[in-house]
């Protein structure tokens, strides 16, 4: 990369330095949230399950982040970064981590490109430590040659980037908001039983004591209460019956098991030291780790590739596009719709769709059954939910009309999930072509079209 600009070493364009160490009995002063490897995305910040240090007063300049500082992965994925905005006031680093403040005339979006591109290409990997578990120490970063244009070509390939990077993160917007409206709509049908309550509540019928609550909220909401259409609405029961496996449950509607209704499959790992099941391989072959990675449910491409002999090998084979994947350990519960035929390895129980049960279903019915399926788990090295004792998982079964009605809806969100999706792959691939172009300077940008 950058061939054209002056190679310089990057430890004299930069303050650096690794975060703190977690020691319960060591550390001293008052909790702070702090940044792990786990916390690091490539370009963004995982900050739903923070952990918290203690740290004092003379370690906040040291270990404290600013806007723009650039956080890079000292081990797990080493090279892995993201720029720090201000998510979250007084945010500190642990010691997985290196904080890397550029100096004058280095552009920390530039920074930030040049390890992406650095990692993809391998230009990284020559400066890691260690052979099972690879580490970039901080004197290795500060050994890393990096071209070095004017500062005024660094900001317009980073305006350039980050411009599709921005388009890329409001897809991911979108798609969250229409994945959280979806199973909204499943949780208020399917496990508040709102519109059940709703016609209790206008019947006049009696409400379960363990659904009292929900129906007093439903009655505060008054004319804020959004009616479902009459179609949808009079397809709903308007009593609840009593049973062994679920409690309370709606009138007509039968209790079954998970097994009962779908079809259950998992997968396998054909050996990988044999070159006939994996080399120009074809076919998709999903596991824990892809599903890992995924930004949204859908899955749209894997890691590795199965020959035909490779699927063959599994004995479920290769399976159709709209399954329903969900991580059975290491850990339990990533959940995704492959939009492509995918095989899978033991790591993955897929439920296949059917007339009665689509794709979104499943995937809410997962998502809000996920503490039932953890509870069958079991292992010593590693917690892990069997296709034995997931098919027994109590099932409750609607009326069809419920059931074509929610899936009508479901599906259409869907549809827009994937069309979004689609989009942010074809942003995502442009990204990746410019990316290595504009820093090696065989694209130029001229002055004022960024």
């Amino acid at each position: 990369m950058g061939r054209e600009w002056p190679k310089v070493r990057l430890g004299d364009h930069v303050d650096s330095c690794l975060g703190k160490m977690l020691d319960k009995e060591k550390n001293r002063g008052e909790l702070y949230p702090y940044l792990g490897n786990k916390n690091v995305r490539w370009g963004s910040f995982e900050l739903d399950d923070l952990a918290e240090m203690r740290f004092e007063k003379n370690e906040h300049d040291r270990y404290g982040l600013r806007f723009g500082d650039l956080i890079v992965c000292e081990g797990g994925e080493p090279g892995r970064c993201a720029i720090w905005k201000d998510h979250i006031p007084g945010m500190k680093i642990q010691k997985a981590l290196h904080r890397i403040r550029p100096l004058q005339g280095l552009n920390n979006y530039y920074l930030h490109y040049w390890f992406t591109e650095a990692y993809r290409t391998g230009i990284l990997a020559p400066y890691f430590t260690g052979t099972t578990i690879q580490h970039l120490t901080g004197r290795a970063i500060s050994q890393l040659e990096i071209p070095l244009p004017p500062l005024a070509i660094q900001k317009r390939i980073a305006s350039v980037l980050s411009s599709l990077d921005a388009k890329i993160d409001l897809n991911h917007q979108m798609n969250t908001t229409l994945e959280t409206m979806a199973q909204a709509l499943f949780k208020s049908w399917f496990v508040d039983f709102d519109p059940v309550i709703d016609n209790a509540l206008a019947a006049g019928n009696p409400i379960p004591e363990p659904l009292h609550a929900r129906a007093e909220a439903r009655k505060a909401l008054g004319d804020q209460r959004k009616p479902l259409p009459a179609a949808i609405q009079h397809q709903f029961p308007d009593r609840f019956v009593l049973t062994e496996e679920m409690g309370w449950v709606p009138e007509g509607w039968e209790v079954s098991t998970v097994g009962e209704q779908v079809e259950i499959m998992g997968g396998g790992t054909p050996s990988t030291k044999n070159p006939i099941f994996w080399d120009d391989g074809v076919h998709a072959f999903c596991t824990p780790k892809d599903m890992s990675r995924l930004d949204s449910i859908v899955v749209t491409h894997t890691e590795r590739y199965l020959t035909d002999a490779g699927v063959q090998k599994i004995t479920s084979g290769q399976l159709p596009a709209g399954v329903v994947l969900m991580s059975s350990r290491a850990p339990i519960g990533y959940l995704a719709i492959s939009n492509i035929p995918v095989s899978v390895n033991q790591g993955i129980i897929a439920m296949l769709p059917n007339d009665s049960y689509g794709a979104m279903y499943l995937l809410s019915w997962a998502h809000f059954n996920m503490r039932q399926i953890t509870d069958r788990a079991n292992g010593s090295t590693f917690m892990e939910i069997s296709k034995k004792n997931f098919r027994p998982i109590p099932f409750l079964v609607p009326n069809s009309g419920v059931l074509n009605a929610f899936n009508q809806q479901a599906k259409a969100v869907y549809s827009k999930v994937l069309s979004v999706s689609e989009n942010i792959e074809e942003v995502t691939k442009l990204r990746d072509i410019l990316l290595p172009k504009l820093l090696s300077g065989e694209l130029r940008i001229p002055e004022g079209e960024q």
